[in-house]
């Protein structure tokens, strides 16, 4: 058996997030399609990041124990010649037996992206929040700081989630304000995430934006005393995993 791990970038609008369930299409599973043809067996595949229904990734990896190897130049494009066209393995590299495409990553990058034209980019509708409201930027950016640190991001995650460890790093949550392509991107960069945990803080960012939350408020949030600043949870589209780390 030999330990490989892949490179994939999707378009997340037309499955139920990467994660393999009965009734529904999911990334997992049009993976796992395409090699078990390659290989003439069932193979089971691991993803670092359980992306949700409707969001994107550049940057995911999923390992997976091949039966056989295959020269790991030729195996993505063995692999695409079997996927729909909105999934692509950009990349394959064998790995050590204990690799843990999940367990053993280090660092993850998300971005969050809104639309801040007067009306929807008809190009940009599948990947952005269309928020044509003003943002205060300069608020957001304050508010941003807050979430960087070690925090106990309890709130900030869907509830029933079952995760018993609510403790994480955010590294960086900054805010790049693209002028000529009327676009706000958020980029968040940390030690692993909750779920849905960038979807709710970018909601509280934006409703600081729109002075309807207080700096004061997103503090008592991340402090674990005021559930009401948490989200609401931005909308899938706006999402994209960004990169894995595992240096």
């Amino acid at each position: 058996m030999v330990n490989i791990l892949l490179h994939l970038s999707y378009d997340g609008t037309n499955y139920s997030g990467f994660q393999i369930q009965e009734n529904a299409p999911t990334v997992q599973e049009a993976v796992e399609r395409a090699l078990r043809i390659i290989y003439k067996q069932p193979v089971r595949i691991t993803g670092a990041g359980r992306t949700d229904a409707g969001v994107h990734a550049l940057g995911q990896t999923a390992s997976f124990k091949a039966p056989f190897n295959i020269e790991k130049e030729k195996l993505p494009s063995a692999i695409n010649t079997l996927l729909p066209p909105d999934i692509v393995v950009t990349g394959a590299e064998v790995v050590n037996n204990h690799f843990h495409a999940r367990y053993d990553a280090r660092r993850k990058i998300y971005s969050y992206s809104i639309d801040r034209a007067p009306y929807p980019q008809v190009l940009k509708r599948l990947y952005c929040w269309h928020l044509p409201d003003r943002l205060d930027l300069e608020v957001m950016s304050k508010a941003a700081a807050l979430f960087e640190g070690n925090h106990d991001f309890k709130l900030f995650q869907v509830s029933g989630s079952g995760v018993m460890d609510t403790k994480r790093s955010l590294f960086k949550v900054k805010l790049e304000n693209r002028i000529e392509e009327q676009l706000l991107i958020i980029t968040f960069e940390g030690s692993g995430f909750l779920y849905r945990m960038v979807r709710l803080i970018t909601g509280s960012l934006v409703r600081a934006g729109l002075g309807k939350l207080s700096l004061t408020a997103i503090n008592e949030a991340i402090k674990g005393n005021d559930p009401s600043a948490a989200g609401p949870t931005a909308p899938a589209a706006g999402l994209c995993l960004g990169k894995i780390f595992y240096h």
